[in-house]
């Protein structure tokens, strides 16, 4: 049995890429997994590599760049599921590199929706029966970003979700509800790019070091995947 067997994660944005790598990661510890994107249609790769472990795998779909859309997410989750025991708040959307000086409110508006406002309101949906059960874990995918006034926005909704975890790890202290910020690096993804310092795959044993801590486990931390990675390495 794996370390998480009978557990259940919800991961935002895990059709492809980082939000994938994460769902292989747990599932390889008996996790079973509620897999989200756009479509339906766009999970079948990650459902393709999850076949290999022996775990429930739930598909829900939707945009998250309305109230309402984020709303219908949550919804199909909660028909299908009483509760999670983990949520790996991951999904989000780029700005174009421009000047500082060009970007505009909507600029802003459409990058905090999707990046800050999905990991809000993912976060009140299922943290409070989190709480009650006395267990939960809560990864919120930060950046490393900085010094790039060309990726402004990005930049904004991430220093957001910064903010947001710790509050919410203090709303949540001494109840077995781990809230934390994991920044996975610069990763060869359709967001990252093929310049990235380290392929997608890296980022799994950080990702789930965070889902394993023990109820006393740090909260309200922020890390770096890569950085875990290499210590353990050593």
């Amino acid at each position: 049995m794996g370390k998480l067997s009978g557990k259940l994660a919800f991961v935002t944005g895990s059709s492809r890429g980082i939000g994938q790598q994460i769902s292989l990661a747990l599932a390889g510890e008996g996790c079973n997994l509620i897999i989200h994107g756009r479509k339906k249609e766009n999970a079948t790769a990650t459902l393709a590599l999850l076949k290999q472990y022996s775990v429930e795998v739930d598909v829900v779909e939707g945009e998250l760049d309305t109230d309402a859309a984020i709303q219908q997410v949550i919804s199909q989750v909660k028909e299908k599921h009483d509760q999670i025991d983990i949520l790996y708040n991951n999904a989000a959307i780029q700005s174009k590199s421009k000047d500082i000086w060009d970007f505009k409110t909507e600029d802003f508006q459409r990058l905090i929706q999707v990046n800050f406002y999905s990991v809000v309101q993912f976060c009140q949906a299922f943290a409070p029966a989190m709480k009650q059960n006395g267990y939960g874990r809560i990864i919120n995918l930060t950046s490393g970003i900085k010094d790039q006034p060309n990726l402004t926005p990005y930049g904004v909704s991430k220093s957001m979700v910064d903010k947001f975890t710790e509050d919410l790890a203090f709303e949540l202290k001494d109840t077995g509800v781990l809230v934390n910020c994991m920044d996975p690096g610069w990763l060869r993804t359709d967001l990252g790019g093929p310049n990235a310092f380290d392929e997608v795959e890296t980022v799994q044993p950080g990702a789930l070091q965070l889902a394993l801590f023990d109820n006393d486990g740090p909260t309200g931390q922020w890390f770096s995947a890569q950085e875990i990675r290499k210590s353990m390495e050593k």
